[in-house]
């Protein structure tokens, strides 16, 4: 209890419940998606005084680094759906997850060669390398490895969300908010 008076309660853990061998045994299974419940931080100011898990750095990059190039555990090719398109079908997203006329357009160019995680339990502040330039909702956000200051996100809701459907989604889209 003092450490969440201290914080103002917002005290986060670190859980160690997977071994490596369990991690490597569920990115074998077709039906599992990829993603992160971690926020998006940035290594400087108020962020550095949180001692964030490392995936909120390096989730993505270390499943495309580590278990698909390195290890082979799953072809690229996979990886990209499961990280894309399956969760989208799954949460009935609408118009996002490919790279279809119509869809939002949500890009990430990576190499795959260079694709690598950094961030640590010890310093998790570390951003991944090997992400080249990335689009949200057709605008530029990171260039040659930069942002690039265009802030283009916005609410994705799914068809269980209080605020809306996903038939409320795509008529927001369609009026251009």
């Amino acid at each position: 209890m003092d450490l969440v008076i201290e914080d103002g309660s917002r005290v986060s853990v670190v859980y160690f419940l997977m071994s490596e061998e369990n991690v490597r045994k569920q990115i074998k299974l077709p039906w599992v998606s990829f993603d992160s419940d971690a926020p998006s931080l940035a290594p400087r100011g108020a962020f550095l005084k949180s001692n964030p898990h490392p995936r909120a750095y390096g989730n993505f990059a270390r499943l495309l680094g580590r278990y698909v190039r390195d290890e082979k555990i799953i072809p690229l090719a996979e990886a990209v759906r499961r990280l894309t398109s399956l969760p989208a079908e799954t949460l009935r997203l609408d118009r996002r997850g490919a790279l279809k006329p119509g869809y939002f357009a949500d890009v990430v160019v990576f190499d795959p060669a260079r694709i690598q995680d950094h961030a640590t339990f010890d310093k998790p502040h570390q951003y991944s390398t090997g992400v080249v330039h990335v689009f949200v909702n057709g605008r530029q956000v990171l260039k040659n490895g930069e942002h690039t200051g265009a802030k283009p996100g916005r609410v994705v809701r799914g068809p269980g969300s209080k605020g809306g459907s996903t038939r409320a989604s795509r008529a927001g889209a369609e009026m251009g908010e």
